[in-house]
């Protein structure tokens, strides 16, 4: 893998941190011997900020913390527990319902917007990714900018240009930085209600939000993730069958520091008859689909632009179920029989129930019971990678995708366009494109790293009403980035007039279809201001 950017420390700040970090010299590390809480808050703060996480302790929380307790600790060198029952009743029964009892946070640090879709695949876990919202993605690591250098693709004929053409992107993405936050300084004036603290910061996401689609595929960012031990054997697992080199050696990174803390739960991972066995069966499976596509899809035409979003498959009889769904805990009759009885109910009778079961909902947080997971809606995106992202980290739902080429066509934000700056985000969009065509016959795997973050990808997501209702609501609001609002605004109304489940949609009351031509962020940044003043 490309070379780490090591981060320097004092002896002060290594003796300090070899209590609480796995390592101090690799991209990858567990979290040890810290409360919960103080993990939790780390991580929350770790996703605004451009520090390392280990900068980021010694700069804003060790202060805060009575550390004189762990002198002697050093988890760099492991810790040693008695693991003897684990070992048992785990390795040697296979109970695996044992690996779920053990919880771990660990950091990636310097991924791939490549590797962090891999790394956040898994339902079960928990993910925390660097803002490109809050963080200037111009600020360099090494003195170079942040992207991934594949060591295949720098070996090959395509090192030179590979590097090139990525330095000339975020070039361009660095020189509108400034023009971006003066359009916008112009275009919403600062208040006298506004904070200094929030306009400058909701101006500085807006300035980013615009941008964002410039920076590559290969941008490095920070991962923090949290799981069990069963959930980072199954990451590993498919990390070891990936076809990109990056992930294969990331995983061999995360399994050197899981082992520093559960390494009975990850034992299975790299024996040949178990780990090995089932990546290379992930492997093979994933080679001969897509071989059999290659072969059957072979004259299919070169797809069109479509809608954005297309509802394309939802339930006919979703009223009759959710209401089945909603009745059965209060009754004792069986299914079949509570369908025929609902089915001769009236349909204000069944609108009552369904009303009647999601309640005076006053905000967002409160929400309806399983009930609605009863019906499903499956969805066809075409957006923007940036927005794609975002709503990838919904994990209560099935969502596939293709792989991220330049054959879509990109998203030209407007205010890019109102600024006069269309130019230059056209001229980045041909040369990500040039450099990917470029890829995609000697480096299939790494070439999507060249494609820029404003490309669209096309992905399926499928869910249930209830996490609709969650992702909808959350996704619509006024202070998200427009590109994933409105992904979420039209979804809400395809539910209400395409399937014509107008009920369903009724209970998503906090789906938000206000656009976004101010500040979306403002307003939160001012509650966040205001916080502070009286905390402080």
């Amino acid at each position: 893998m490309t070379p780490y950017d090591a981060e320097s420390f004092t002896p002060e700040e290594a003796d300090v941190l070899r209590r609480y970090f796995t390592n101090l010299d690799q991209p990858v590390f567990a979290l040890v011997n810290l409360p919960e809480v103080v993990k939790g808050a780390l991580f929350a703060r770790y996703s605004r900020s451009p520090k390392s996480l280990r900068r980021l302790f010694l700069d804003e929380f060790v202060q805060d913390l009575d550390v004189s307790g762990d002198e002697s600790i050093d988890a760099t060198v492991g810790l040693r527990r008695a693991e003897e029952l684990y070992d048992r009743v785990f390795f040697q029964y296979g109970d695996d319902s044992v690996a779920q009892l053990g919880g771990i946070h660990l950091a990636c640090e310097q991924a791939s917007n490549v590797l962090t879709k891999v790394l956040e695949w898994g339902r079960l876990m928990s993910y925390l990714e660097q803002s490109t919202r809050y963080i200037r993605y111009d600020e360099r690591l090494g003195g170079r900018y942040r992207f991934y250098r594949d060591a295949d693709i720098l070996n090959s004929v395509h090192g030179t240009r590979y590097v090139g053409e990525l330095d000339r992107m975020f070039d361009v993405y660095s020189g509108l930085i400034d023009p971006m936050e003066r359009h916008h300084r112009e275009r919403t004036p600062k208040t006298d209600a506004d904070a200094d603290i929030a306009y400058k910061m909701a101006i500085r996401a807006k300035a980013l939000d615009s941008i964002r689609g410039l920076l590559p595929a290969a941008s490095l960012s920070n991962v923090g993730i949290y799981g069990t031990g069963q959930a980072y054997e199954a990451l590993l697992l498919r990390m070891r069958a990936s076809p990109l080199p990056e992930a294969r050696a990331y995983s061999d990174l995360i399994l050197h520091e899981l082992r520093k803390v559960i390494p009975s739960f990850l034992k299975r991972v790299d024996l040949p008859d178990r780990g090995e066995r089932t990546s290379a069966y992930l492997r093979d499976n994933n080679d001969a689909m897509a071989a059999i596509a290659d072969r059957l899809l072979t004259d299919a035409p070169s797809p069109e632009p479509g809608p954005e979003v297309d509802l394309v498959d939802f339930d006919p009889d979703a009223e009759v179920k959710l209401v089945t769904a909603m009745l059965y805990p209060l009754s004792s009759l069986g299914e079949r029989e509570l369908v025929r009885q609902v089915q001769a109910m009236t349909t204000d009778e069944r609108m009552t129930v369904m009303r009647t079961y999601v309640g005076e909902r006053s905000n967002r947080r409160h929400k309806p019971g399983r009930a609605l997971e009863r019906v499903d809606y499956r969805f066809d995106v075409l957006g923007d990678y940036g927005a794609f992202r975002d709503l990838q980290r919904h994990r209560m739902m099935t969502i596939e995708w293709q792989p991220l080429s330049t054959r879509h066509g990109f998203v030209m934000p407007d205010s890019v366009v109102e600024a006069g700056h269309e130019h230059a985000f056209e001229d980045v969009m041909a040369r990500s494109a040039a450099l990917y065509e470029s890829l995609i016959d000697d480096f299939p795997a790494q070439a999507p790293y060249a494609v820029a973050l404003g490309y669209r990808v096309r992905y399926s997501m499928q869910m249930n009403a209830r996490a609709a209702m969650h992702m909808l609501e959350l996704r619509s609001a006024p202070q998200g980035h427009e590109a994933y609002r409105s992904v979420a605004q039209q979804m809400h109304v395809q539910i209400a007039e395409r399937a014509g489940h107008r009920v369903v949609a009724e209970m998503m009351r906090f789906v938000d279809h206000t656009g976004g031509d101010g500040l979306e962020r403002l307003a939160a940044e001012n509650t966040i201001a205001q916080r502070r003043s009286t905390t402080s």
